[in-house]
């Protein structure tokens, strides 16, 4: 079983409990999927810089309080499309070169008030260990005696406040974690990475000063405006398609032995974002790129069609509204039992029938 800062095993093809091997969806997927190009990653990140430019230059001129509400579901999503990008950046995916994947990590990352080092390292975490109930990193079930357990405030920020936590989370980790994003010493971090925590810890401290003082020089409200208001857009689309990635009542959790990587990987569900699939880079095509985490972002459709065959009933997928989704997750995914595995979500016995059913 992994730790925190354990990279992505190398899963055993005789494990039988699955038809199918890494190996052979793997043999599935043309090879192109997995190589990226410098510059089509390249591509993606400047456009992204240079619709939110422009966006931001749209919204100066316009200068309307009629406007600004538009221009923050805009700019947020925007801000929501560039964290896709260094996202690829922290799996490798974006280039062969390391040093170019954590130059764009961080130049994508940093304006949007993401440790790009700290948290790229803890989402290996979460890879490793997907749908571990022990050991996962992001949004793993809470078994009901430790949900009884938790304080109010715990509750409020995980179950209630779900689409403004990841802000908290990068400060203190999830319920039952502990360590920091920023902090080299976190038990996040092996100590060869503290120098890498580090460094971007330092540059998001640089933004937050930057932030400051446009704060001092503008005043407050042009900061509200023109920056906090798309972050908390930003917030909230992080938090919402990363809970649907892996929250659902129909996917199962793994305890001990009863886990390993591949089965653990599974354990998401793609969506459909319809016409904004394309503007936040298909995040929502999300089974095969926790299979294989050195797809590029814009290669993952196509290898998402070449492994549907093999993985038959085990590919899972959701074409409902969004919100729906949202509202049926949010209803019934509260807590899994105490003991077993494979266990699922069951909602709170005070709950009723989820109104969307």
């Amino acid at each position: 079983m992994l730790g925190p800062g354990a990279s992505t095993p190398a899963p055993s093809s005789s494990q039988s409990d699955l038809p199918f091997t890494l190996q052979d969806l793997k043999a599935a997927i043309p090879q192109p999927c997995f190589e990226p190009s410098v510059l089509r990653s390249l591509g993606y990140f400047f456009g992204d810089i240079a619709m939110i430019a422009a966006l931001y230059g749209v919204a100066a001129q316009i200068n309307s309080w009629l406007f600004l509400p538009v221009f923050w579901l805009m700019q947020g999503t925007l801000f929501w499309a560039l964290f896709v990008v260094g996202h690829d950046c922290g799996h490798g995916s974006f280039s062969k070169a390391k040093w170019l994947n954590n130059l764009i990590g961080h130049l994508a990352h940093t304006p949007i008030l993401v440790p790009y080092h700290g948290w790229r390292i803890s989402h290996r975490t979460h890879h490793a260990n997907t749908g571990n109930i022990d050991t996962d990193e992001s949004w793993y079930p809470i078994a009901e005696a430790d949900y009884r357990a938790m304080s109010w405030i715990a509750k409020l920020v995980r179950f209630y406040g779900s689409l403004l936590a990841y802000p908290v989370y990068l400060f203190l980790r999830s319920p039952g974690r502990d360590g920091s994003h920023f902090l080299p010493s976190s038990a996040l971090f092996r100590p060869s990475e503290r120098r890498q925590v580090l460094t971007s810890t330092i540059c998001w401290a640089a933004m937050v000063l930057v932030l400051i003082g446009l704060a001092i020089q503008f005043g407050p409200l042009f900061l509200l405006k023109y920056y906090v208001a798309p972050y908390l857009v930003f917030v909230v689309w992080l938090d919402l398609v990363t809970f649907l990635h892996h929250s659902d009542s129909e996917i199962p959790w793994y305890r001990n032995d009863d886990w390993h990587f591949l089965k653990g990987a599974l354990s998401t569900i793609d969506r459909d974002y319809g016409w904004l699939n394309p503007i936040h880079h298909n995040i929502g095509t999300h089974v095969a790129h926790h299979i294989f985490l050195g797809i590029p972002h814009y290669h993952l459709k196509a290898a998402t069609a070449a492994i549907k065959p093999v993985l038959g009933d085990y590919y899972r997928s959701s074409d409902e509204p969004i919100w729906r989704s949202f509202v049926r997750s949010y209803w019934a995914c509260h807590f899994v039992p105490d003991q077993g595995s494979k266990v699922y979500y069951q909602p709170h016995p005070s709950y009723g029938k989820p109104w969307v059913d």
